[in-house]
């Protein structure tokens, strides 16, 4: 069974709605999910925030987020999680940011650098990543880290209760 399923099925059984806000994944965790039949049921919507006048416009990310910390960071994946799960109005909101490659790295920010926010009721949680593969791989990475956030994130939530 494929993540995207597993990931489908817990959020049908408790009953939880999901958005995302996507930067360097382009769209890829929303289509996985989205290539679940009855994934309406929990899928609410996303948005791919590429650019930082998205992110800011549609998402939520605070301009001085950016100012001072740049697209990929922590406090950017936080904000652009928190703010998809408030635009939309979901139960969880995650968030992929980073620099999928070849080229756009930096000494302090290198390809493959990559962060993942989920956000639910009890909080955000936010996950630095440095993934090695090609633009593709680091895109498949991404989103695979990301649905297993979402269930652990779910699960830990469930065992909360």
């Amino acid at each position: 069974m494929k993540l995207e399923d597993v990931v489908g099925a817990l959020l049908l059984k408790e009953g939880l709605t999901i958005s995302c806000a996507e930067s360097c994944t382009g769209g890829l965790l929303m289509s996985r999910l989205t290539d679940i039949p009855g994934s309406s049921a929990y899928v609410m919507g996303s948005v791919v925030s590429y650019t930082n006048e998205i992110k800011e416009r549609i998402v939520g990310v605070r301009s001085e987020t950016l100012a001072a910390h740049g697209a990929v960071s922590e406090e950017t994946a936080r904000e652009m999680a928190e703010g998809i799960r408030r635009v939309i109005k979901t139960d969880i909101g995650v968030a992929i940011t980073g620099i999928a490659g070849p080229g756009g790295g930096t000494a302090t920010k290198p390809v493959g650098l990559v962060f993942i926010a989920v956000s639910g009721d009890r909080g955000t949680i936010v996950k630095r990543c440095h993934f090695q593969g090609s633009r593709i791989e680091n895109k498949g990475e991404s989103a695979d880290t990301a649905l297993r956030m979402i269930l652990d994130y779910v699960n830990t939530d469930r065992k909360d209760d």
